[in-house]
């Protein structure tokens, strides 16, 4: 093997890759700002920038004055070059979407489901998938990859771990790979919410960050010095599994007191049945917002809605104690129903509960990117590695 010709061919696609990353999540650039934001020569960036442009991945759009020159032309990647595809997989519901590069929606299928069954939620992902190339009328061999986003501990891109929906070592991206030939990526919700909210939403621009999850379960995904931060095998962030109350209510995961079991939407509601209060919604979600409805008329409601705002803070205030975060990113189709309503009491609650110090250097903000982030997040799996390819789209065969 010529070493020194492999040498040049990755240094040629790392500085591909700088520059195309660059481009991607900073917006629209200039060669010359390219230069300075890369460190690369003019030359190498005008090469390089011609080779994509030449490839379709990288197109002109625009251009802007210049102090006594020449316009300076702007570039962005292609939005149209390929499509990506994200999966929440979610406990009562699997949605689909795909996005242009832009990640413009351009097509979306849910399915409801009544159980978390390893082969029901394949079947809903596939069909799902299926819908949304159906719809949008784009070309499967052009869509780059499904990232999927589940619940629980994913190792190696494979295997997936989940206690609370009693998955043990399921094998999910092989499941899901049997039933297309799009390439198929896995990784935690709560990762996958974090990743798009530091991409695109309210944590761009923090170093040091916390992007939490409070649906049904609880997560939280852990940004330190800019870089994800996953644990030894992948497992750090959850925090919906951290003690909360010393021998205290029984967790979907098996342990007492766990923060998902007094936070979380299932456990929220289970503690207002407990306490006398009605839930005659069927779905989840409805009843989650017909119980904050119904606390400015039931005694019960309030109490219920006062202690999960109360042990939701507790939890952030240990998150800022533990891991002095800049910023603290409250998500989740939960955490922005309370947040919408209760943001400033809880941050008035975490100061309560945090040391001083540390509380006064983070912020705590809700997330910017809506409901569907955690499917967005999942479909930055396969542009993520378009990025690190430097632009090269890699072989089905």
């Amino acid at each position: 093997m010529d070493v020194r010709r492999t040498t040049v061919r990755d240094m040629r696609r790392s500085n591909r890759s700088a520059l195309l990353t660059t481009i991607y999540r900073e917006g629209l650039l200039s060669r010359h700002e390219l230069g300075h934001r890369t460190s690369l020569s003019a030359a190498s960036v005008s090469n390089l920038v011609s080779e994509l442009i030449a490839e379709g991945v990288v197109e002109e759009a625009g251009s802007v004055d210049s102090e006594g020159g020449r316009p300076r032309i702007l570039l962005r990647v292609s939005p149209a070059f390929r499509y990506v595809a994200g999966a929440e997989v979610g406990e009562t519901r699997v949605r689909v979407e795909l996005f242009d590069l832009a990640m413009n929606v351009l097509a979306r299928a849910d399915h409801q489901i009544d159980t978390t069954s390893p082969t029901v939620v394949v079947k809903h992902v596939l069909e799902g998938l299926a819908a949304v190339i159906a719809s949008s009328g784009v070309r499967s061999e052009l869509i780059l990859g499904l990232g999927v986003a589940v619940a629980g501990v994913v190792e190696g891109n494979e295997v997936v771990d989940a206690q609370t929906l009693g998955w043990d070592a399921v094998p999910l991206r092989r499941m899901l790979a049997e039933g297309t030939e799009v390439p198929i990526q896995v990784d935690n919700g709560a990762n996958m919410l974090g990743q798009a909210e530091m991409w695109f939403g309210a944590g761009r621009g923090a170093t040091d960050a916390v992007v939490a999850l409070i649906g049904s379960g609880v997560g939280a995904a852990l940004v330190a010095d800019g870089s994800s931060y996953r644990g030894t095998r992948s497992s750090a962030g959850e925090w919906g599994h951290m003690t909360i109350a010393y021998g205290g209510r029984r967790c979907r995961c098996g342990a007492a007191g766990c923060l998902e079991a007094y936070v979380g939407a299932e456990a929220v509601l289970e503690r207002y049945r407990e306490a006398g209060g009605v839930v005659p919604a069927a779905d989840e979600e409805t009843a989650f917002v017909e119980l904050l409805d119904a606390v400015g008329t039931s005694e019960v409601a309030a109490r219920i809605v006062d202690d999960t705002v109360g042990y939701l803070a507790a939890g952030v205030a240990n998150l800022v104690n533990l891991v002095n975060p800049e910023r603290i990113v409250l998500g989740g189709w939960a955490g922005l129903l309370l947040g919408e309503r209760y943001l400033p009491r809880l941050r008035e609650a975490v100061g309560e509960h945090a040391l001083r110090q540390p509380y006064a250097q983070v912020t705590i903000e809700l997330c910017e990117l809506g409901r569907d982030a955690v499917a967005l997040g999942a479909a930055t799996l396969p542009v993520l590695r378009l990025l690190r390819d430097g632009g090269v789209v890699p072989s089905r065969s």
